[in-house]
């Protein structure tokens, strides 16, 4: 058994000119893992890296995700469904509530002998790198970069968060961001654990303590700046030194558990 695939509109010529437009034709390509496949979960999970010529000669880059009996339960699924089925979702949603995020070219599961597939195929974001190798760079790149990946990051999150939504599992490493002449562009990956925000600000804080921990290159002054961004700021006032507070509470609370 399996599902209509969904294909995005300016994924399909590119697919369908290289055969590739269906469950069946991703399931069966041979490429190199990304990394090691997961294992977890009772089944696998595997990223290949796929690159396509279009009819103009140009290269379409795409990750291509497959899974088989790699299964999360939820409320929506009290038996288990492809964790690549809750991130396909994730996208769609992202995509209507208008929060940059990567971009679903095709996706399908199906279900064979009682395993649950799953393929997920991925836009590449080659022009954009996580802001954990943006850290990497930080002791040689300007002032004004810096600044200016701050404030996208800051906005970034708060596009989130003003949809009501958290990603859960913000790690610097799911935060894509590119310079470019006028500023910088910011994109969320890895949605599969994003949720509604249903404990509103305490989720929002959630978030935001968590890639505060996970953030060791910013200064103190490049971290105020994040929070500025977020708020839609220029300076610290109340609202924005109230947010500074329950940060604090709560990363002295998570060391205080440790």
């Amino acid at each position: 058994m399996s599902s209509l695939p969904f294909v995005a509109v300016n994924a399909h010529e590119v697919l369908a000119r290289h055969g590739v437009n269906s469950f069946a034709a991703l399931w069966a390509l041979e490429l190199d893992a990304v990394d090691a496949p997961n294992t977890g979960r009772g089944g696998w999970s595997s990223v290949h890296r796929l690159e396509l010529e279009d009819g103009n000669g140009d290269l379409q880059c795409f990750y291509l995700k497959r899974q088989d009996n790699h299964c999360t339960r939820t409320l929506r699924a009290p038996f288990g469904e492809p964790t690549f089925a809750r991130e396909f979702r994730a996208v769609q949603q992202y995509a209507k509530l208008g929060i940059p995020a990567l971009e679903a070219a095709f996706f399908a599961r199906r279900t064979v002998d009682g395993r649950q597939q799953a393929v997920l195929l991925t836009r590449a974001l080659d022009e954009y790198a996580p802001l954990d190798e943006w850290f990497e760079r930080w002791p040689s790149l300007a002032p004004a970069e810096i600044r200016t990946l701050a404030q996208a990051a800051g906005a970034l999150v708060r596009a989130l968060h003003n949809a009501g939504v958290i990603h859960n599992c913000l790690y610097p490493k799911h935060i894509f961001l590119k310079l470019h002449g006028d500023g910088a562009g910011a994109r969320l990956i890895d949605l599969e654990k994003t949720r509604s925000a249903w404990f509103g600000q305490r989720d929002f804080i959630r978030d935001l303590e968590t890639l505060n921990r996970r953030s060791a290159a910013p200064t103190r002054t490049q971290r105020l700046r994040f929070l500025l961004a977020y708020c839609g700021q220029q300076r610290m006032n109340a609202q924005s030194k109230a947010l500074v507070r329950q940060l604090l509470a709560r990363q002295a609370g998570k060391e205080a558990k440790r």
